[in-house]
């Protein structure tokens, strides 16, 4: 968003007051943290570099420096109430505390921010007025940004490139369970509108997925998909997978905007039988196995009476 030298109001009908917008921060940015003055001082010019050394981004403007190119976005996390506007999802979600004085009313926001390249990140926002809530949100989101991995685990494509995930995922959130599957080049997201804007935004263009619980609670519904894309980095992959399943964990263009491809170069040719191997390194068949129905003897076995080894008797 274009900042504006005139502060603008803003009426919120609801509440019915106006509410003067909050300024937004100025270029002068005085760094409190560690991490934020080796950014300013220009030590630290990549996010990778904060990923791998596992820091703590505790300053919005470290986010905003790193990745100039970030976008956000604002959530219909909201219901509108009345006579001719009930129903209809709004930004805000509107809460009341009934005490003797009146009515408190708390507004909530939801806001995701990314690159559209490997990160994204997304916060809440709650205020007694709708700008701070919203400014709260914008900078919450900016401070939990996160690195998605990306790749391409369908069987139906096999590209080798970063446009879906590389393997099925599950997140949850209270009742709110989400599972992500990956999907084939052109298949689009086929997943609910408000999570195909966070998955729009970090850079995943197809997937599959499958909902389970109170999906209405849009919060819920938001915190596990964000749990979900988590999920995708802790999952231990085996070195020979990451050039066949093209997996991309952060950016995949570089500074200068060059695509960054990831070449796979296949093993000769093996063979991939079925083995399996009992006591002693030997291969078992089926019908060795005990237990099994060829050559079965005891009870549960083929023309077995149920009375051990011996044979049924016609009187």
């Amino acid at each position: 968003m274009k900042t504006e030298d005139v502060k603008t109001a803003i009426v919120e009908e609801s509440a019915g007051v106006e509410i003067e917008a909050v300024p937004e921060p100025q270029e002068d940015w005085k760094p409190r943290t560690a991490l934020g003055k080796k950014v300013k001082e220009g030590q630290i010019n990549d996010i990778e570099d904060i990923f791998k050394q596992g820091l703590l981004i505790q300053e919005a403007e470290i986010t905003n420096n790193l990745l100039p190119d970030l976008e956000e976005d604002l959530l219909l996390i909201g219901q509108a109430k009345g006579k001719f506007g009930g129903g209809q999802r709004r930004v805000f979600r509107q809460t009341q505390k009934k005490t003797k004085e009146g009515n408190k009313l708390h507004f909530t926001t939801y806001v995701v921010v990314g690159n559209k390249n490997g990160y994204v990140g997304g916060a809440t926002g709650t205020s007694k007025e709708t700008v701070p809530s919203r400014d709260k949100a914008k900078r919450n989101a900016r401070l939990s940004i996160i690195r998605v991995r990306r790749g391409c685990g369908s069987w139906q494509c096999g590209c080798k490139e970063a446009h879906s995930i590389p393997f099925a995922i599950e997140g949850r959130c209270s009742s709110a369970r989400i599972v992500l599957m990956p999907a084939p080049k052109g298949k689009g997201l086929c997943v609910e509108k408000e999570c195909a804007k966070v998955l729009a935004l970090a850079g995943i263009k197809d997937v599959w997925s499958k909902t389970y619980g109170q999906t209405k609670t849009k919060l819920s519904l938001l915190q596990a998909l964000f749990d979900a894309l988590k999920n995708l980095s802790k999952v231990k992959i085996h070195p020979e997978d990451v050039p066949k399943l093209g997996i991309v964990e952060g950016k995949l263009k570089d500074s200068e905007g060059v695509v960054i491809k990831v070449q796979y170069t296949p093993k000769p040719a093996e063979s991939h039988g079925f083995k399996s191997k009992g006591r002693g390194g030997q291969r078992k068949s089926f019908g060795d196995r005990k237990g099994s129905f060829k050559g079965r003897s005891g009870p549960g076995g083929r023309g077995d009476s149920g009375r051990g080894d011996k044979p049924r008797q016609n009187k």
